[in-house]
């Protein structure tokens, strides 16, 4: 019986000793992962930034892009204005209020470049460039901001098109999307950042003229509308775009 005992204190000593074994391991081996996950985060941190070199020239590329855009959007401004009183004498007067709020676009977006950025801090000076995209035949690169500002030159363009082209059919107008200010501006949302003024125009055109077509036609072949704001269809976009990831 003692040695019954015994034993079994001895197999109790065992299991015991055994288990704080296996705990002893699991700790290491969290430890250990926890060691490796925080490595591979530095590692990703440091793919993801970009050298100091290249956040200057990208801080003095986005004051350099501001300050031209905000030199040209001073004249569209002007004749946009100009426009709109014609239509009205012209009584096209569906076109004349879409002509205003375009007008009314383009003076927030001055006054928004009236106010004082610190590029340095900007995200996008400090993000990779992380899509490729081609316009022309020229190949282009950019990151997630410059690619936000692309898909929104796509719909907003869409939307100012389908203004345009809903305002010809009241006025009863011939369609023309090409004669409109807004195709010709196509500086509507454009910030004067993260991508050049171009290529906005170009992806803004590529939306206008959908929406034009939409709205002149009173249908839905290339977008959807929501509350009244009409939205080109994402797939669409995408395929417009022609975003592709880096690898």
């Amino acid at each position: 019986m003692k040695c019954t005992r015994m034993f079994g204190a001895t197999l109790v000593f065992l299991i015991a000793g055994s288990s704080a074994v296996v705990h002893a391991q699991g700790r290491g081996q969290d430890k250990q992962e926890e060691r490796r996950r925080k490595h591979d985060d530095r590692d990703k941190k440091a793919d993801d930034q970009v050298s100091p070199q290249e956040q200057q020239r990208r801080a003095q590329q986005e004051q350099q892009r501001a300050a031209e855009y905000k030199q040209r959007l001073d004249e569209q401004v002007r004749v946009a204005q100009q426009q709109a009183a014609e239509l009205q004498t012209q009584r096209r007067t569906a076109q004349a209020r879409a002509q205003q709020q375009y007008a009314a676009e383009l003076r927030e977006q001055q006054q928004r470049l009236a106010t004082q950025r610190d590029y340095s801090r900007d995200p996008y000076v400090n993000a990779r460039q992380t899509y490729r995209y081609v316009i022309d035949g020229n190949a282009r690169q950019t990151n997630q901001y410059g690619a936000d500002v692309l898909r929104r030159a796509v719909n907003t363009g869409y939307q100012q098109g389908f203004n345009a082209g809903q305002a010809d059919r009241e006025d009863h107008r011939r369609a023309s999307y090409r004669s409109s200010f807004g195709y010709r501006d196509a500086n509507f949302g454009y910030g004067g950042n993260y991508v050049d003024q171009s290529d906005y125009n170009y992806y803004f055109r590529e939306g206008f003229r959908r929406g034009y077509t939409d709205g002149f036609n009173s249908r839905s072949q290339y977008g959807t509308s929501s509350s009244g704001s009409p939205t080109i269809l994402s797939s669409l976009l995408d395929t417009i775009l022609g975003l592709q990831p880096n690898r």
